[in-house]
Protein backbone atom coordinates (compact mmCIF):
# COMPACT_ATOMS: atom_id res chain seq x y z
CA UNK A 1 0.00 0.00 0.00
CA UNK A 2 2.01 3.80 -0.94
CA UNK A 3 2.46 5.61 2.00
CA UNK A 4 0.81 8.42 0.31
CA UNK A 5 -2.34 7.21 0.27
CA UNK A 6 -4.76 9.02 3.15
CA UNK A 7 -7.93 8.07 4.45
CA UNK A 8 -10.62 9.93 6.45
CA UNK A 9 -11.34 8.49 9.95
CA UNK A 10 -15.26 8.02 10.33
CA UNK A 11 -15.65 6.02 13.90
CA UNK A 12 -13.96 4.09 16.55
CA UNK A 13 -13.83 0.17 16.90
CA UNK A 14 -14.37 -1.45 20.21
CA UNK A 15 -10.65 -1.39 20.72
CA UNK A 16 -10.13 2.39 20.09
CA UNK A 17 -8.83 1.91 16.76
CA UNK A 18 -9.82 4.58 13.73
CA UNK A 19 -12.20 3.28 11.19
CA UNK A 20 -12.05 4.34 7.85
CA UNK A 21 -12.57 3.01 4.05
CA UNK A 22 -10.28 2.85 1.09
CA UNK A 23 -12.06 3.91 -2.29
CA UNK A 24 -12.61 1.42 -4.97
CA UNK A 25 -11.78 2.98 -8.87
CA UNK A 26 -15.12 3.09 -9.63
CA UNK A 27 -15.71 5.30 -6.25
CA UNK A 28 -17.96 3.13 -4.47
CA UNK A 29 -16.74 2.10 -0.48
CA UNK A 30 -13.82 -0.35 -0.25
CA UNK A 31 -11.93 -2.42 1.58
CA UNK A 32 -12.05 -1.49 5.99
CA UNK A 33 -8.91 0.28 7.98
CA UNK A 34 -8.61 -0.05 11.03
CA UNK A 35 -5.86 2.83 12.08
CA UNK A 36 -4.15 3.00 15.33
CA UNK A 37 -3.85 6.54 17.01
CA UNK A 38 -6.29 7.76 14.66
CA UNK A 39 -9.86 9.65 15.89
CA UNK A 40 -13.29 10.23 13.79
CA UNK A 41 -12.90 13.84 11.91
CA UNK A 42 -9.31 13.25 11.19
CA UNK A 43 -7.76 12.47 7.71
CA UNK A 44 -4.67 10.48 8.43
CA UNK A 45 -2.15 8.44 6.20
CA UNK A 46 -1.12 4.88 7.74
CA UNK A 47 0.92 2.14 7.19
CA UNK A 48 -0.70 -1.53 7.26
CA UNK A 49 0.91 -4.45 9.45
CA UNK A 50 -1.46 -6.87 8.94
CA UNK A 51 -4.36 -7.63 5.65
CA UNK A 52 -7.01 -9.58 4.90
CA UNK A 53 -9.18 -9.94 2.02
CA UNK A 54 -12.27 -7.24 3.68
CA UNK A 55 -10.05 -5.72 6.15
CA UNK A 56 -6.62 -3.96 7.10
CA UNK A 57 -5.11 -3.36 10.75
CA UNK A 58 -2.78 0.18 10.60
CA UNK A 59 -0.75 2.29 12.82
CA UNK A 60 -1.11 5.93 11.55
CA UNK A 61 2.17 7.71 10.25
CA UNK A 62 1.35 11.26 9.37
CA UNK A 63 -2.34 13.21 10.32
CA UNK A 64 -3.50 15.82 8.02
CA UNK A 65 -6.37 16.81 9.74
CA UNK A 66 -6.81 16.74 13.39
CA UNK A 67 -10.04 15.98 15.01
CA UNK A 68 -10.83 19.20 17.61
CA UNK A 69 -11.24 16.39 20.38
CA UNK A 70 -7.63 15.27 20.00
CA UNK A 71 -5.74 16.32 23.14
CA UNK A 72 -1.95 15.69 24.26
CA UNK A 73 -1.86 12.02 26.36
CA UNK A 74 -0.85 13.15 30.45
CA UNK A 75 0.78 10.28 30.63
CA UNK A 76 4.45 9.83 29.59
CA UNK A 77 3.86 6.26 28.85
CA UNK A 78 0.46 6.41 26.79
CA UNK A 79 1.27 4.54 23.26
CA UNK A 80 3.78 1.98 24.86
CA UNK A 81 1.75 1.19 28.04
CA UNK A 82 -1.25 -1.42 27.27
CA UNK A 83 -3.46 0.18 30.45
CA UNK A 84 -4.87 2.78 28.15
CA UNK A 85 -6.03 3.34 24.70
CA UNK A 86 -8.24 6.66 24.48
CA UNK A 87 -5.85 9.67 26.55
CA UNK A 88 -5.59 11.40 23.50
CA UNK A 89 -9.18 11.86 23.23
CA UNK A 90 -11.33 14.15 25.56
CA UNK A 91 -12.66 12.82 28.01
CA UNK A 92 -16.16 13.78 27.08
CA UNK A 93 -15.68 12.80 23.42
CA UNK A 94 -14.72 9.52 25.08
CA UNK A 95 -18.17 9.06 26.52
CA UNK A 96 -19.75 9.85 23.56
CA UNK A 97 -17.49 7.17 21.51
CA UNK A 98 -18.89 4.95 23.75
CA UNK A 99 -22.56 5.66 23.56
CA UNK A 100 -22.02 5.66 19.73
CA UNK A 101 -19.92 2.37 19.80
CA UNK A 102 -23.20 0.45 21.90
CA UNK A 103 -25.63 2.46 19.35
CA UNK A 104 -23.88 0.72 16.82
CA UNK A 105 -23.72 -2.69 18.25
CA UNK A 106 -27.28 -2.61 19.53
CA UNK A 107 -28.34 -1.57 15.48
CA UNK A 108 -25.88 -3.85 13.43
CA UNK A 109 -26.37 -7.42 15.57
CA UNK A 110 -29.75 -6.83 16.20
CA UNK A 111 -31.40 -4.12 14.43
CA UNK A 112 -32.84 -2.61 17.54
CA UNK A 113 -33.20 1.37 18.89
CA UNK A 114 -33.43 1.87 22.69
CA UNK A 115 -36.68 4.26 23.22
CA UNK A 116 -34.65 6.45 24.98
CA UNK A 117 -30.90 7.00 25.31
CA UNK A 118 -29.74 7.03 28.99
CA UNK A 119 -27.57 10.27 29.60
CA UNK A 120 -24.17 8.86 30.35
CA UNK A 121 -22.63 8.18 33.99
CA UNK A 122 -19.58 9.20 34.38
CA UNK A 123 -17.18 10.74 36.77
CA UNK A 124 -13.49 10.87 37.89
CA UNK A 125 -11.20 10.22 34.87
CA UNK A 126 -8.00 10.06 36.78
CA UNK A 127 -6.83 7.89 40.24
CA UNK A 128 -10.08 6.20 39.84
CA UNK A 129 -8.62 2.04 39.41
CA UNK A 130 -9.22 0.57 43.08
CA UNK A 131 -8.09 -2.84 41.55
CA UNK A 132 -5.41 -3.93 39.23
CA UNK A 133 -2.98 -6.50 38.58
CA UNK A 134 0.20 -5.09 38.18
CA UNK A 135 3.10 -7.48 36.65
CA UNK A 136 6.71 -7.78 37.82
CA UNK A 137 9.55 -8.70 35.70
CA UNK A 138 13.40 -9.03 36.34
CA UNK A 139 14.76 -7.49 33.49
CA UNK A 140 18.43 -7.08 33.41
CA UNK A 141 18.83 -5.66 30.15
CA UNK A 142 16.53 -2.60 31.45
CA UNK A 143 18.00 -2.10 34.61
CA UNK A 144 16.49 -4.84 37.10
CA UNK A 145 13.08 -5.59 37.71
CA UNK A 146 9.75 -3.58 35.97
CA UNK A 147 6.27 -2.74 37.85
CA UNK A 148 3.96 -2.04 35.66
CA UNK A 149 1.09 -3.43 33.28
CA UNK A 150 1.81 -5.39 30.11
CA UNK A 151 3.08 -3.27 27.06
CA UNK A 152 0.08 -2.37 24.17
CA UNK A 153 -0.01 -6.53 22.41
CA UNK A 154 2.65 -7.48 24.20
CA UNK A 155 3.97 -9.82 26.84
CA UNK A 156 6.83 -7.78 28.24
CA UNK A 157 6.07 -4.92 31.43
CA UNK A 158 6.22 -1.77 30.82
CA UNK A 159 9.45 0.43 32.02
CA UNK A 160 6.90 2.86 33.81
CA UNK A 161 7.45 4.87 36.91
CA UNK A 162 3.69 6.24 37.54
CA UNK A 163 0.33 5.91 36.66
CA UNK A 164 -2.62 8.40 36.54
CA UNK A 165 -5.13 5.98 36.70
CA UNK A 166 -4.19 4.60 39.51
CA UNK A 167 -4.37 6.09 42.84
CA UNK A 168 -1.85 8.79 43.68
CA UNK A 169 -0.24 6.84 46.42
CA UNK A 170 0.12 3.92 44.24
CA UNK A 171 1.54 5.42 41.52
CA UNK A 172 4.08 6.98 43.94
CA UNK A 173 5.33 3.06 44.96
CA UNK A 174 5.93 2.03 41.49
CA UNK A 175 9.81 3.44 41.71
CA UNK A 176 10.16 2.29 45.28
CA UNK A 177 8.11 -1.26 44.80
CA UNK A 178 11.20 -1.96 41.95
CA UNK A 179 13.63 -1.55 44.73
CA UNK A 180 12.22 -3.95 46.81
CA UNK A 181 11.47 -6.61 45.03
CA UNK A 182 14.87 -6.03 43.55
CA UNK A 183 16.45 -6.55 46.98
CA UNK A 184 14.24 -9.86 47.93
CA UNK A 185 15.79 -13.26 47.28
CA UNK A 186 12.43 -14.41 45.82
CA UNK A 187 13.35 -11.97 42.62
CA UNK A 188 12.56 -14.21 39.96
CA UNK A 189 9.45 -15.81 41.82
CA UNK A 190 7.02 -12.86 42.26
CA UNK A 191 5.18 -12.47 39.08
CA UNK A 192 2.65 -9.92 40.14
CA UNK A 193 0.94 -7.79 42.63
CA UNK A 194 -2.88 -8.06 42.91
CA UNK A 195 -3.86 -4.36 44.18
CA UNK A 196 -7.13 -4.08 46.02
CA UNK A 197 -7.88 -0.49 47.86
CA UNK A 198 -11.18 -0.30 50.06
CA UNK A 199 -11.94 0.65 53.05
CA UNK A 200 -11.86 -0.70 56.96
CA UNK A 201 -12.64 1.05 60.61
CA UNK A 202 -10.02 3.29 60.24
CA UNK A 203 -10.72 4.86 56.48
CA UNK A 204 -9.53 3.96 53.31
CA UNK A 205 -6.62 0.95 53.06
CA UNK A 206 -4.14 -0.35 50.24
CA UNK A 207 -3.81 -3.82 50.24
CA UNK A 208 -1.33 -5.55 47.64
CA UNK A 209 -1.19 -9.33 47.13
CA UNK A 210 2.32 -10.19 46.33
CA UNK A 211 2.05 -13.49 44.15
CA UNK A 212 5.24 -15.71 45.07
CA UNK A 213 6.10 -18.86 44.28
CA UNK A 214 8.88 -19.43 46.30
CA UNK A 215 9.25 -19.17 50.20
CA UNK A 216 10.35 -15.76 51.63
CA UNK A 217 13.65 -15.98 53.69
CA UNK A 218 13.36 -14.09 56.97
CA UNK A 219 15.03 -10.90 55.68
CA UNK A 220 12.39 -10.83 52.77
CA UNK A 221 9.72 -11.02 55.47
CA UNK A 222 11.35 -8.13 57.53
CA UNK A 223 11.80 -5.98 54.41
CA UNK A 224 7.73 -6.26 52.65
CA UNK A 225 7.25 -5.48 56.79
CA UNK A 226 9.20 -2.36 56.69
CA UNK A 227 7.63 -1.30 53.33
CA UNK A 228 4.44 -2.32 54.67
CA UNK A 229 4.93 0.19 57.70
CA UNK A 230 6.42 3.21 55.39
CA UNK A 231 3.55 3.60 52.57
CA UNK A 232 1.03 1.94 55.00
CA UNK A 233 -0.19 -0.31 52.94
CA UNK A 234 -1.07 -3.84 53.83
CA UNK A 235 0.80 -6.67 52.32
CA UNK A 236 -1.46 -10.25 51.39
CA UNK A 237 0.95 -13.74 50.20
CA UNK A 238 -0.33 -15.72 47.12
CA UNK A 239 1.65 -18.97 46.73
CA UNK A 240 -1.14 -20.65 44.01
CA UNK A 241 -4.51 -19.99 43.04
CA UNK A 242 -6.63 -16.83 44.36
CA UNK A 243 -8.18 -18.66 47.02
CA UNK A 244 -4.73 -19.25 48.74
CA UNK A 245 -4.06 -15.65 49.15
CA UNK A 246 -3.57 -14.63 52.80
CA UNK A 247 -3.14 -11.79 54.91
CA UNK A 248 0.67 -11.55 56.13
CA UNK A 249 1.48 -7.83 57.42
CA UNK A 250 0.09 -5.96 59.42
CA UNK A 251 -3.12 -7.68 61.44
CA UNK A 252 -5.72 -7.96 58.04
CA UNK A 253 -8.76 -6.11 59.46
CA UNK A 254 -12.03 -5.97 57.87
CA UNK A 255 -11.88 -5.44 54.42
CA UNK A 256 -15.02 -3.53 52.58
CA UNK A 257 -16.51 -1.18 50.18
CA UNK A 258 -19.73 1.11 50.70
CA UNK A 259 -22.67 1.43 49.60
CA UNK A 260 -23.93 4.23 51.57
CA UNK A 261 -27.04 5.45 50.12
CA UNK A 262 -28.67 1.84 51.27
CA UNK A 263 -26.51 1.52 54.14
CA UNK A 264 -24.81 -1.52 52.79
CA UNK A 265 -21.38 -2.32 53.18
CA UNK A 266 -19.98 -5.33 50.69
CA UNK A 267 -16.71 -7.21 52.69
CA UNK A 268 -14.80 -8.50 50.18
CA UNK A 269 -11.37 -10.28 49.40
CA UNK A 270 -8.49 -8.60 47.73
CA UNK A 271 -8.36 -11.19 44.55
CA UNK A 272 -12.22 -11.15 45.16
CA UNK A 273 -13.71 -9.44 41.46
CA UNK A 274 -15.11 -6.16 42.21
CA UNK A 275 -15.88 -3.32 40.53
CA UNK A 276 -12.63 -1.27 39.65
CA UNK A 277 -13.61 2.12 39.87
CA UNK A 278 -16.06 2.34 43.84
CA UNK A 279 -17.60 6.09 42.83
CA UNK A 280 -18.87 4.60 39.33
CA UNK A 281 -20.06 1.29 41.43
CA UNK A 282 -22.10 3.27 43.83
CA UNK A 283 -23.59 5.52 40.81
CA UNK A 284 -24.51 2.71 38.68
CA UNK A 285 -26.51 0.62 41.70
CA UNK A 286 -28.32 3.64 42.38
CA UNK A 287 -29.39 4.26 38.98
CA UNK A 288 -30.33 0.41 38.03
CA UNK A 289 -32.24 -0.17 41.19
CA UNK A 290 -34.18 3.13 40.10
CA UNK A 291 -34.52 1.93 36.38
CA UNK A 292 -35.61 -1.15 38.05
CA UNK A 293 -38.50 0.65 39.72
CA UNK A 294 -39.08 -2.64 42.14
CA UNK A 295 -42.03 -2.21 44.73
CA UNK A 296 -41.90 -3.21 48.59
CA UNK A 297 -43.74 -6.61 48.20
CA UNK A 298 -42.65 -7.09 45.19
CA UNK A 299 -40.05 -10.68 44.57
CA UNK A 300 -36.91 -9.98 42.32
CA UNK A 301 -34.32 -11.59 40.99
CA UNK A 302 -30.28 -10.69 41.07
CA UNK A 303 -28.69 -13.06 38.21
CA UNK A 304 -24.76 -13.27 38.34
CA UNK A 305 -25.31 -11.84 42.16
CA UNK A 306 -21.27 -11.94 42.57
CA UNK A 307 -20.79 -11.06 46.48
CA UNK A 308 -24.18 -9.30 46.61
CA UNK A 309 -23.61 -5.60 44.56
CA UNK A 310 -26.85 -5.10 43.59
CA UNK A 311 -28.60 -8.05 45.68
CA UNK A 312 -28.13 -6.16 49.16
CA UNK A 313 -28.80 -2.84 48.33
CA UNK A 314 -32.04 -4.44 46.77
CA UNK A 315 -32.48 -6.20 49.61
CA UNK A 316 -33.24 -2.81 51.57
CA UNK A 317 -36.13 -1.81 49.22
CA UNK A 318 -38.12 -5.29 48.20
CA UNK A 319 -39.81 -8.27 49.90
CA UNK A 320 -37.15 -10.76 48.98
CA UNK A 321 -34.21 -10.63 46.47
CA UNK A 322 -32.91 -14.19 44.94
CA UNK A 323 -29.35 -14.25 44.03
CA UNK A 324 -28.01 -16.36 41.93
CA UNK A 325 -24.11 -16.85 40.97
CA UNK A 326 -22.41 -20.56 39.85
CA UNK A 327 -19.87 -20.95 42.81
CA UNK A 328 -20.88 -22.57 45.87
CA UNK A 329 -18.04 -20.71 47.39
CA UNK A 330 -18.71 -17.06 46.19
CA UNK A 331 -22.90 -17.95 47.18
CA UNK A 332 -21.36 -18.41 50.61
CA UNK A 333 -19.59 -15.45 50.74
CA UNK A 334 -23.36 -13.79 49.35
CA UNK A 335 -24.95 -14.98 52.39
CA UNK A 336 -22.33 -13.84 54.77
CA UNK A 337 -22.47 -10.22 53.56
CA UNK A 338 -26.19 -10.61 53.96
CA UNK A 339 -25.91 -11.44 57.45
CA UNK A 340 -23.20 -8.70 57.77
CA UNK A 341 -25.73 -6.71 56.67
CA UNK A 342 -28.81 -7.88 58.76
CA UNK A 343 -30.21 -9.16 55.35
CA UNK A 344 -29.94 -12.45 55.26
CA UNK A 345 -34.25 -12.60 56.11
CA UNK A 346 -34.61 -10.66 53.15
CA UNK A 347 -32.55 -12.54 50.60
CA UNK A 348 -31.93 -16.49 49.40
CA UNK A 349 -29.41 -17.74 47.53
CA UNK A 350 -28.59 -19.90 45.01
CA UNK A 351 -25.59 -21.78 43.62
CA UNK A 352 -26.65 -22.48 39.76
CA UNK A 353 -24.83 -22.69 36.13
CA UNK A 354 -26.23 -19.89 34.26
CA UNK A 355 -25.20 -20.16 31.13
CA UNK A 356 -27.25 -23.33 31.10
CA UNK A 357 -30.11 -22.12 32.48
CA UNK A 358 -33.39 -23.53 30.86
CA UNK A 359 -37.21 -22.39 31.24
CA UNK A 360 -37.85 -25.52 33.54
CA UNK A 361 -35.03 -24.17 36.42
CA UNK A 362 -37.07 -20.73 36.41
CA UNK A 363 -40.31 -22.45 36.75
CA UNK A 364 -38.76 -24.10 39.52
CA UNK A 365 -37.51 -20.69 40.81
CA UNK A 366 -40.95 -19.13 41.12
CA UNK A 367 -42.42 -15.89 39.40
CA UNK A 368 -40.08 -12.92 40.00
CA UNK A 369 -41.45 -9.71 39.36
CA UNK A 370 -38.35 -8.29 38.39
CA UNK A 371 -35.08 -9.42 37.31
CA UNK A 372 -31.34 -7.63 37.37
CA UNK A 373 -28.87 -9.39 35.29
CA UNK A 374 -25.13 -8.51 35.40
CA UNK A 375 -23.31 -11.36 33.39
CA UNK A 376 -19.32 -11.51 32.77
CA UNK A 377 -18.34 -10.23 29.16
CA UNK A 378 -19.87 -13.89 27.60
CA UNK A 379 -23.04 -12.64 28.34
CA UNK A 380 -26.54 -14.00 29.15
CA UNK A 381 -27.85 -15.88 26.08
CA UNK A 382 -29.38 -18.84 28.26
CA UNK A 383 -30.92 -16.75 30.89
CA UNK A 384 -32.65 -14.91 27.83
CA UNK A 385 -34.11 -17.38 26.24
CA UNK A 386 -35.52 -19.42 29.13
CA UNK A 387 -37.10 -16.50 30.49
CA UNK A 388 -38.61 -15.44 27.46
CA UNK A 389 -39.18 -19.10 26.81
CA UNK A 390 -41.49 -18.72 29.97
CA UNK A 391 -44.55 -17.46 27.28
CA UNK A 392 -45.04 -21.14 26.52
CA UNK A 393 -45.60 -22.01 29.59
CA UNK A 394 -47.17 -19.40 31.68
CA UNK A 395 -47.05 -15.84 30.43
CA UNK A 396 -47.39 -14.64 33.58
CA UNK A 397 -44.57 -15.80 35.13
CA UNK A 398 -42.38 -13.62 32.77
CA UNK A 399 -40.07 -10.65 34.75
CA UNK A 400 -42.36 -7.93 33.68
CA UNK A 401 -38.93 -5.73 33.37
CA UNK A 402 -35.20 -6.81 33.12
CA UNK A 403 -32.67 -4.37 33.85
CA UNK A 404 -29.48 -5.89 32.06
CA UNK A 405 -25.60 -4.46 33.42
CA UNK A 406 -23.27 -5.40 30.55
CA UNK A 407 -19.94 -4.91 30.19
CA UNK A 408 -19.14 -5.84 26.42
CA UNK A 409 -22.07 -4.06 24.29
CA UNK A 410 -21.72 -7.17 21.71
CA UNK A 411 -23.16 -9.83 24.09
CA UNK A 412 -25.62 -7.37 25.07
CA UNK A 413 -26.87 -6.36 21.71
CA UNK A 414 -27.38 -10.64 21.22
CA UNK A 415 -29.23 -11.27 24.28
CA UNK A 416 -31.56 -7.82 23.75
CA UNK A 417 -32.66 -10.10 19.82
CA UNK A 418 -33.42 -12.63 21.81
CA UNK A 419 -35.55 -10.54 24.42
CA UNK A 420 -37.15 -8.38 21.75
CA UNK A 421 -38.01 -11.85 19.91
CA UNK A 422 -39.69 -12.66 23.18
CA UNK A 423 -41.67 -10.56 23.97
CA UNK A 424 -40.22 -7.32 25.40
CA UNK A 425 -39.06 -3.88 24.15
CA UNK A 426 -35.55 -1.99 24.73
CA UNK A 427 -37.23 1.00 26.56
CA UNK A 428 -33.91 2.58 27.47
CA UNK A 429 -30.24 2.02 27.57
CA UNK A 430 -26.88 4.07 27.94
CA UNK A 431 -23.15 3.51 28.92
CA UNK A 432 -21.46 3.85 32.12
CA UNK A 433 -17.76 5.00 31.85
CA UNK A 434 -16.60 2.59 34.12
CA UNK A 435 -12.84 2.31 32.66
CA UNK A 436 -12.00 6.12 31.43
CA UNK A 437 -9.03 6.44 28.94
CA UNK A 438 -9.78 2.91 27.66
CA UNK A 439 -11.46 1.08 25.24
CA UNK A 440 -14.23 -0.99 27.87
CA UNK A 441 -17.98 0.07 26.82
CA UNK A 442 -19.99 -0.74 30.36
CA UNK A 443 -23.71 0.16 29.51
CA UNK A 444 -26.94 -0.51 31.19
CA UNK A 445 -30.68 -1.24 29.56
CA UNK A 446 -33.81 -1.76 30.16
CA UNK A 447 -36.20 -3.97 28.92
CA UNK A 448 -40.34 -3.90 29.56
CA UNK A 449 -42.70 -7.29 28.53
CA UNK A 450 -44.99 -5.84 25.77
CA UNK A 451 -48.57 -6.83 27.43
CA UNK A 452 -50.03 -9.39 25.35
CA UNK A 453 -53.19 -8.63 23.41
CA UNK A 454 -56.50 -9.70 24.37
Amino acid sequence: MPEDITIDIKSLDMDARGIGHLQNDDGSQGKVIFVEGALPGENVSFHSFRKKKKWEFATMTALHRESVSRIKPRCQFYGVCGGCAMQHLEPNAQVAVKQRVLEDNLWHISKIKPDLMLRPIFGPTWGYRYRARISVRNVPKKGGVLVGFHERKSPYVTDMTSCDILPANVSAMLLPLRGLISSLTVIEHVPQIELAVGENAQGNVTVMVLRIMAPLSREDEAKLKAFADEYEIQWWLQTGAPETAKPFYPAQSELYYSLPEFNVRMPFKPTDFTQVNHQINRVLVAKALRLLGALPDERIADLFCGLGNFTLPLATQVREVVGIDGSEALIARSRENASVNHLANKTTFYCRNLFDATTEDFIALGQFDRILIDPPRDGAAAVCSALVGLAEFNRSLMPKRIVYVSCSPSTLARDAGLLIQGGYRLSQAGVVNMFPHTAHVESIAVFDLIEAAA
